[in-house]
């Protein structure tokens, strides 16, 4: 049995700890926040009438195609059928327009779905088909200076805005014309292409922090573990054997916190000098990373939708891709999540758009703004090229996170996958 040291309690943190204790090890979680969940967590939030009410730390959703996320969640516990609404995929506008998959097997399901989409011409239908036998002929592969936009110049604008718009910035958090062609094809490989069910819809019935955070938390200390709240961890020190972590003795450590912060820890470390190789390189790509937000706009005082999430026209004035139902969800009533991702507008002016949004877009007569969350550092941007900071940083030092080298973009299911993959090597 090997003493395991990880730090941060996000879903990547927590599922190593589980991978690692499942294993075997001993493990220390130490978490500097006093909340478990990272960047997907509960928030408590107070309605107008001043009922309080938990919200999320942005409205997030997973895909059938989470394999393993899916597994952890079991792991630990969790009714996955009772937690997630499950359905089959649908970009569908306020209007009944848009993309919805019928429940058939992949990729059969994608082929119908697309012949059937409600108001695409058959030129639209069929410029889509073409290039997506194209993608599947080149198994789902592309020059990795390719950007989205690139990739789709031969579709139609209906399909590049109705479909590939909002599934590229969704998924990869960033416009089109600035996303990484290969990672987006590998998603739609494994979500639309892929194993039967990959593309469903998982939205969240219960708050992200008890959707596995908390779970994952009893599991682990159940069986020995700990976790550390509020523990800043302020020095990693190489030891004969193994590492230090603020005196600590460990055998391995994993950072599974923010890149910054981890490049801190590295920095202070001196497991390594300089800005050309080994550990000084690692931090170098860790902060070379660019980030972009996610806001979401929590409404009070609409109306039942149609669907539990819908598709929405966005234009710089209109800021919003994505609206989410909560009492079809999580029995909020009247409450609306209004979901901008790669948003870069002033709190006060986005908030103004978006309830202008949501009256003309979606009809409601007066949207008042509960709580609005921005994250102003969600994801990395997805860029074509990008060089990510790998694993493994030194001798019992590695890294797990959305960020880290990997195939997929800033997701939980990338996170959950990283964690796995430092945990079995440490």
């Amino acid at each position: 049995m090997k003493r395991i040291a990880i730090i941060g309690a996000g879903w990547a943190g927590l599922a190593a700890a589980v991978e690692a204790t499942h294993a075997g090890h001993g493990v220390t979680v130490f978490e500097a926040s006093r909340q478990l969940g990272g960047r997907a967590r509960a928030v408590s939030a107070t309605r107008s009438d001043g009922t309080p009410i938990t919200l999320d730390s942005g409205q997030h959703i997973m895909i059938g195609a989470y394999a393993q996320t899916l597994r952890l969640m079991r792991q630990v516990g969790i009714d996955v059928d009772d937690a997630l609404l499950r359905t089959p995929l649908a970009l569908v506008f306020p209007d009944g327009n848009g993309l919805r998959l019928p429940a058939l097997p992949a990729p059969l399901d994608a082929f119908v779905g697309i012949l059937g989409a409600r108001g695409w011409s058959w030129r639209d239908k069929l410029a889509l088909l073409r290039v997506a036998i194209g993608w599947q002929r080149a198994g789902f592969t592309c020059d990795a200076t390719r950007s989205v936009a690139d990739l789709c110049a031969a579709l139609t604008h209906r399909v590049r805005d109705e479909m590939i718009d909002p599934l590229c910035v969704s998924a990869l958090n960033t416009p089109a014309p600035e996303a990484s062609g290969q990672v987006f094809l590998r998603v739609l490989r494994d979500a639309m292409f892929g194993v039967s069910g990959g593309s469903n819809l998982l939205l969240p019935r219960h708050d992200l922090g008890a959707l596995f955070p908390e779970a994952a938390s009893r599991w682990v200390c159940n069986r020995g573990g700990r976790i550390e709240i509020g523990h800043r961890v302020q020095a990693v020190v190489p030891a004969t054997p193994g590492w230090h972590v603020d005196g600590e003795a460990f055998d391995a450590v994993l950072l599974a916190c923010p890149p910054a912060e981890a490049a801190r820890l590295v920095e202070g470390s001196s497991a390594g000098t300089g800005t050309g190789t080994g550990t000084g390189a690692w931090c170098a790509q860790a902060r070379a990373l660019r980030f972009e937000a996610i806001t979401t706009v929590y409404l009070e005082g609409g109306h039942r939708l149609p669907e539990p999430m819908l598709a929405l026209r966005s234009t710089p004035d209109a800021p919003a891709q994505f609206a989410f139902d909560r009492s079809q969800l999580c029995g909020d009533e009247g409450v609306w999540a209004m979901v901008v991702s790669a948003s870069g507008t002033e709190r006060a002016m986005l908030e103004s758009q978006v309830c202008a949004q949501a009256t003309g877009q979606l009809g409601c007569a007066d949207p008042r703004v509960l709580q609005t969350v921005v994250d102003k550092r969600a994801t990395f941007a997805c860029l074509p090229g990008l060089q990510r900071p790998s694993m493994a940083i030194a001798p019992g030092l590695r890294a797990c996170g959305d960020y880290v080298e990997g195939p997929y973009p800033a997701t939980l299911e990338g996170a959950v996958l990283s964690a796995m993959a430092a945990a079995s090597a440490s």
